[in-house]
């Protein structure tokens, strides 16, 4: 899905083109790194930062549909439907879109999975699944292109004995699809997210080491950029700015920028901007490692800040320290909010949402927003191994906006950001 970090994320013709002098079109695609001639100092000096990144193993991911079944026995489901998406990679390691035609893994609470193919892609999808914990268990029913998919499902079921069966639906599944799940005789379809949350809301040490990276690498592709940022350049220079420093470093990422009062729009305009001597700059994006995501904001002035300006960062950083402060295991998710928004509100800008108009955080994990949610109304108790975004925000109309985000672990005890919070509005990083 399009996120906040993809818009206004496009690329500015005369950067790239600066980026890329003396490179062929190969040497700007995903897994190369642009050559430093001609790039800013800050960004030519970045170096790939791929040591120590490990892959998750097959064995991970067989112990992760251990936990589905068991969930799904929890919850009384017989099976649990997955298309194309996260959640699929998440169990399988198999990355796949999504289209009209249908693919499914189909993963019973007992007894083997099977996949559900077009036949062309039969060979395809198999590659993908022997290379995962599905192995050489997952049997295939092919469909050919005239005939009805949903029969071959329904075979997958039988076949099983699973012919009157509770099918949890994973819940970015399309609808043609889970309506067709739905519609066959004796299947009743139910929410699969208890299972796939239930096992995707905590994070491991592994899946907290390839975040925590993540978060590292936008980073240090941001200061880099900041240090190359100079009078006269658009939001979609800097951007570009951004999305090369991640490559320099190995990876893909971006940043949504936002200038002058236009910062005060929390996901920005379109309209074209130009950054002058005095302007404030707020930038939103991150990269994945490994299929995991980070998502940190900063916002930073070229030159001297106004006082106000230095007054609202000051109330921003204590809002952000206080959420950090207020999460720890046991606590409802709403707390968090809560004591962000306090400080916020009590500083003059409020009441309510008027100046502080969204939550706090969000989950996060392989998908950039993802369960749970740091907002009022939910009680969902922390705990150890949750990963949010924590980032309050100030939005003066016509002014300016400033966003601190870094992202945010709940420890056995506590809470702890990936990366240091941001000291100024003159020196970000």
């Amino acid at each position: 899905m399009t996120t906040r970090r993809d818009f206004l994320a496009t690329s500015s013709a005369s950067l790239a083109a600066l980026a890329v002098t003396g490179c062929d079109q190969a040497n700007a695609d995903v897994g190369t790194t642009p050559v430093a001639s001609d790039l800013p100092p800050a960004i030519a000096a970045l170096t790939p930062m791929k040591d120590g990144v490990v892959p998750i193993s097959v064995d991970e991911r067989k112990a992760r549909l251990d936990k589905a079944r068991r969930l799904m026995t929890d919850q009384r489901i017989d099976a649990l439907m997955l298309a194309g998406g996260t959640s699929m990679e998440y169990f399988t390691g198999m990355r796949w879109g999504n289209s009209e035609r249908l693919l499914a893994v189909v993963i019973p609470a007992k007894g083997a999975p099977f996949l559900v193919t077009p036949k062309f892609e039969e060979e395809r999808a198999l590659e993908q699944a022997t290379m995962g914990p599905l192995g050489l268990d997952a049997t295939v029913y092919a469909w050919e292109e005239h005939e009805d998919p949903w029969a071959f499902f329904g075979k997958g079921l039988r076949d099983r004995g699973l012919a009157t069966a509770t099918i949890g639906v994973e819940e970015t599944v399309k609808f043609q699809f889970s309506d067709g799940a739905a519609r066959l005789p004796q299947v009743r379809t139910v929410s699969g997210t208890p299972v796939t949350a239930g096992c995707r809301i905590t994070k491991d040490a592994h899946e907290l080491a390839l975040m925590r990276h993540a978060s590292k690498v936008t980073l240090l592709a941001y200061e880099a950029a900041y240090k190359s940022l100079t009078e006269g350049m658009t939001q979609d220079d800097f951007a570009d700015l951004v999305q090369l420093a991640h490559k320099r470093l190995g990876y893909t990422g971006s940043a949504g920028v936002q200038v002058g009062k236009y910062s005060a729009l929390p996901h920005g305009s379109a309209t074209p901007q130009v950054v002058q001597e005095g302007s404030i700059l707020l930038i939103d994006g991150g990269c994945k490692v490994e299929g995991y995501s980070s998502d940190i904001s900063r916002t930073f002035v070229l030159g001297k800040a106004t006082q106000r300006m230095k007054d609202v960062f000051e109330i921003e950083f204590r809002a952000q320290t206080a959420a950090l402060a207020a999460a720890r295991p046991g606590v409802p998710c709403e707390a968090v909010d809560a004591a962000a928004r306090k400080v916020i509100v009590d500083a003059g800008f409020g009441p309510d949402y008027r100046y502080f108009s969204h939550r706090v955080g969000h989950g996060m994990g392989m998908d950039g927003h993802e369960w749970p949610y740091l907002v009022r109304g939910n009680t969902l108790p922390l705990a150890p191994g949750m990963v949010f975004s924590d980032e309050p925000g100030i939005y003066i109309p016509g002014e300016f906006g400033i966003r601190l985000e870094d992202d945010m672990v709940i420890t056995e005890s506590g809470s702890e950001l990936f990366t240091p919070q941001s000291e100024s509005l003159e020196q970000p990083f």
